[in-house]
This record gives C-alpha cells, structure tokens and sequence, in this order.
C-alpha cells in the first residue's frame, strides 16, 4: 500500500507539473456544463439556474458541503456521487496544487532576485549591498516620514538571497552586471527617479555611476559614493548628473577635535531616524524673484525650519552656504534646511512670500 500510494503521488505531481492553466480551466468548466446537464436531464430543476448552480458545484466538489442546496432525487444522487465529486475533486486537487506551485514560484523568484521589475516608475534603485551599511540606508530613506512613496529596488551582483525581505517596500534584483544593458532595463533603470551606487569598491562605483548617467531619464539624481577623492572628483568632471560623496574622515576627526560635539552634529543631520534633519527642496520654477531673508524667517515661524544654504542644482555643484539676507534667489534654486521633518513645496505659501516682497 505505502508503495501505491508513493507511485499515485508521483504520477499526481507529474500531471500537475505537465498541466496548463488553461487547460485545467477548459477541464474544470467542460466538467461544470457535463454535471449541469446530467442533473438538468435528472430534474434537478432548483440546482439548474448558473448563479446557484455555480455556488452549488462550488460548495459540494470541494466537499465544504453547507447542506443548503443538494440533490434530491435518486438519480441526481447517483450523478453526484459518481461523476460531480470523484472528477470534481480530483480537478479542484490539480487546481489547488498548481495554485501552491505558482505561488512558491513568485516567492521563490522574489527571494532569489530573479523577477523582472520593468514597470515600475519613479522608483529608487540601490546598487550594491553592505551588510550593515545598506540596511541603515534603506532606513533612513525609509524613516522620511514625507517621502514620496516609492518602491525601493535592491540590485545586487553577490550570490545571496534577499536581505531585507521583512522590508514591503524593498524589491531585490540579482543581476549578472551593473553595466549590462539587458539587466538594467529589468529593474526600469530608464523609469527611475532616484539612484545610489554603493560598489564593492572604487572602481565598480566608478564603472557602474560612468555607465549610468548616460542611461537614466534627465531628471534622474544619482548619488555615488568613494573611498578615494580622487576617483570622485573624476567622475564629478565628466558626469555632471552625478552627486559623488568621498570619505570625510580626516575632516570630521579634526571638526571633532577642535570644535568637541562636531561629529554628533554630522551623526543627527544625516539621520531621519532622530532629531533634526537636513533636507532640500527645490523653488517651484514658476514663482517669482525673492531674497534669502524674504524666506529665512517664514521657514522658521511656519515650519521650524533653519535654512543653511542656496544651491543652483540639483548636485549642489554651485552652493551658498549662509547667504546674506539680501541673497536673490529665484524658481529652480534649491534650499537647504534643517527641520523635524521635510518640507513640501506644496506647504510653502509661495504667493504669500510674493505678496510681501516688492521684487515680486
């Protein structure tokens, strides 16, 4: 018996594997109208119309059986004893285990990296993974309580399985390369708003931000990060939409040393997760000239807000830290602030500034 028993399961696992979706579909349904008309032929009239008959064949197949509708004459008993559940089962058995094989496909895929992320739009992607390092980035991007909610793709060359798949909003991609065409477009790299490129080195940051800014949309941000200042200032010079950040060690170790607390400052503007933050925001394109003390003081009296500096772009290639009050600033300009939490453009009373400010 056990060995009958071993050999029906391997033969039910085999058509499964075999059977299509559609034609266990076309099965299941020719089997539906093959019971409804045996039962309408054994005159079965109250199971004949398709709503009740539909709930009934449901209920009775999968031997859930309420009771509230059945056969009532011999024949139609006959009917489904011997043709509505003994097929009826065995068909809701393959559904049911091709249901569980497709769903632990899907996870699997998306544990092993292997899904294909081409539609999404405006997403990040991360590229490179750091035990510790990348986790605290996802949770400062993911600390931004005012962030515009988007999905998070994590794509990776090592030979893992996700990382941080307690994380909804963190996709994982493995990808052979960094820099190959195909694998890119997999995780929509064209559709993508944001990027950070955090490599195993220098020289894959460097490759792979290099191969990137001539792939993403124009209005992509792509920040990469060095060891060496040298490798940044490099990139700096030839991709002009790619923010590089180079280790600031020596710089905070001297901060530190002179001025005591420095590095705790560092630690508390970065983090979203405590504190004050530094944030930026960009002046809508469409308002009108104004200075840096036209707005200094509405960010601190209406938001809590300390403006540090003005940049040009994005990249903050041209940036005024502490301007003077009469600083003219104009729609593009980006602001630099420190604040609980971010400040959206659309919470700013531009017309107000406007309508106090006689440049306007």
């Amino acid at each position: 018996m056990p060995f009958i028993l071993r050999r029906f399961a391997i033969l039910l696992r085999a058509h499964i594997d075999k059977a299509s979706w559609q034609l266990l579909i076309t099965a299941t349904l020719a089997h539906m109208l093959v019971v409804w008309g045996l039962l309408n032929g054994a005159g079965e009239a109250e199971l004949l119309d398709p709503s009740r008959f539909f709930y009934y064949y449901v209920v009775t197949t999968s031997t859930v059986g309420y009771g509230d509708f059945s056969a009532t004459t011999d024949l139609g008993r006959w009917i489904v004893a011997l043709v509505q559940i003994p097929f009826g089962l065995a068909l809701f058995g393959v559904l049911l285990g091709k249901a569980g094989q497709l769903v632990t496909y899907w996870v699997r895929r998306g544990m092993t990296g292997d899904k294909d992320f081409a539609h999404l739009q405006n997403h990040i992607i991360i590229f490179g993974w750091h035990e510790v390092r990348t986790k605290k980035m996802v949770d400062y991007i993911l600390g931004d309580k005012k962030r515009e909610a988007r999905k998070i793709v994590l794509a990776v060359t090592d030979n893992i399985e996700h990382p941080l798949l307690s994380y909804p909003d963190v996709l994982f991609a493995k990808l052979t390369s960094f820099t190959d065409d195909e694998q890119l477009a997999r995780i929509g790299l064209a559709q993508a708003d944001k990027v950070i490129v955090d490599g195993l080195d220098d020289d894959q940051t460097f490759t792979t931000a290099l191969k990137l800014s001539r792939v993403v949309k124009s209005e992509a941000h792509i920040s990469a990060h060095f060891l060496d200042n040298s490798k940044a200032s490099l990139l700096r010079e030839h991709c002009k939409n790619v923010e590089c950040s180079a280790s600031m060690s020596a710089e905070i170790l001297v901060r530190a040393m002179q001025d005591p607390g420095s590095s705790r400052i560092q630690e508390e503007l970065l983090s979203t997760l405590r504190g004050d933050t530094q944030f930026s925001l960009q002046i809508p394109h469409q308002v009108s000239a104004m200075t840096f003390g036209d707005i200094f003081g509405y960010f601190k009296q209406n938001h809590d807000a300390t403006l540090l500096g003005v940049a040009h772009d994005l990249n903050g290639f041209d940036m005024d830290l502490n301007p003077p009050l009469n600083y003219a600033l104009k729609g593009g300009d980006v602001l630099h602030y420190i604040a609980p939490q971010r400040v959206l453009a659309s919470e700013v009373a531009w017309q107000s500034l406007c309508s106090t400010n006689s440049s306007c």
